[in-house]
């Protein structure tokens, strides 16, 4: 009885041991899940699930109106032979690259400026952060009526100050059109991407730079010695953003533009639209949003990499 006793004791024990080294959820813990619970339930339905939906549409014949057929992957093989998409994707990208490095040339230098401690300081920056606030498609029809070539403003000032012989119109070919939305999107962007960036300048310690400046370093050698590492992530946060909403670009080829002179500045987001809603093939158009989608995760991991501080993080 004795044995039999001391091995219950043993096993009570050995449960016990068990269980407290059993990891316990702790009540925070499931406080915490319960704030960010309606994070989650927002990226569920506003993300998740439409894209899963999407690549279900995509592997379907899904016009708008009657019914949907299974495909496979029929879509995605039309999408090799659809040479309209990838010139407009090649455009996308050419202005991807030009409107990137427009806006951080502008961005930069305003940062520099408004970060710096200077009367009416907190007017600057609300006056260069103030176009961001307007709607994009807002901006554009904006844009659109200052580029008219009769009702804008543009050209008949240009005309009327002397400056031409007669009337221009910026938006009949492609050269002085796709410049004009160059500086469209860079005077709506260009403060956005300041904010960002002053927070970075912002975040660096200002005795480093005062022990540079003792030690004899010149304003160019604190810049790239000190400056642009410290700011390497805050720099990777901003391209990432700005490449990309320049990759999904829409609204001002759409309304300025219409994708013309003679498509020339057709971009991918305009072309599933066309697609999607003039010529109703919703399922290509979803193969087409899936496709641009990978092509947007890769070049954001490859910045990210590239962008990535020495140790790896």
């Amino acid at each position: 009885m004795s044995s039999i006793s001391a091995k219950s004791d043993r096993d009570a024990g050995a449960q016990a041991a068990a269980a407290k080294a059993r990891p316990r959820v702790d009540r925070s813990q499931w406080i915490g899940l319960l704030y960010i619970a309606p994070a989650i339930i927002l990226v569920a339905i506003f993300f998740v699930i439409p894209l899963v939906m999407t690549i279900w549409m995509s592997l379907h014949n899904w016009p708008l109106m009657g019914g949907h057929t299974f495909i496979g992957l029929d879509n995605y093989v039309a999408i090799t032979k659809d040479t309209r998409f990838w010139n407009a994707l090649k455009f996308t990208l050419y202005y991807t690259v030009i409107v990137t490095i427009a806006i951080f040339a502008v961005a930069f230098p305003l940062a520099l400026f408004v970060e710096k401690p200077r009367p009416l300081n907190g007017l600057y920056r609300t006056a260069f952060f103030m176009p961001v606030v307007v709607g994009f498609a807002s901006a554009s029809l904006l844009w659109a009526w200052l580029l008219n070539v009769d009702a804008g403003l543009f050209s008949p000032a240009a005309f009327r100050l002397g400056l031409t012989e007669k009337k221009f119109n910026l938006l009949a070919t492609f050269d002085p059109a796709f410049w004009s939305i160059i500086v469209m999107v860079v005077w709506k962007v260009a403060g956005f991407t300041m904010i960002i960036l002053m927070t970075g300048l912002q975040s660096i310690p200002g005795d480093l730079m005062e022990a540079a400046k003792i030690d004899g370093a010149s304003g160019w050698q604190r810049f790239t010695s000190i400056t642009l590492p410290l700011m390497r992530r805050t720099l990777a946060l901003a391209l990432i953003l700005s490449v990309a909403g320049s990759i999904l670009a829409f609204d001002q080829f759409y309304i300025i533009l219409r994708g013309g002179p003679r498509n020339s500045t057709l971009t991918a987001v305009y072309w599933i639209f066309n697609q999607s809603f003039v010529s109703f093939k919703l399922g290509y158009g979803a193969a087409l949003s899936v496709v641009l989608l990978v092509i947007l995760v890769v070049i954001s991991l490859v910045q990210l990499r590239l962008l990535r501080n020495p140790e790896g993080t």
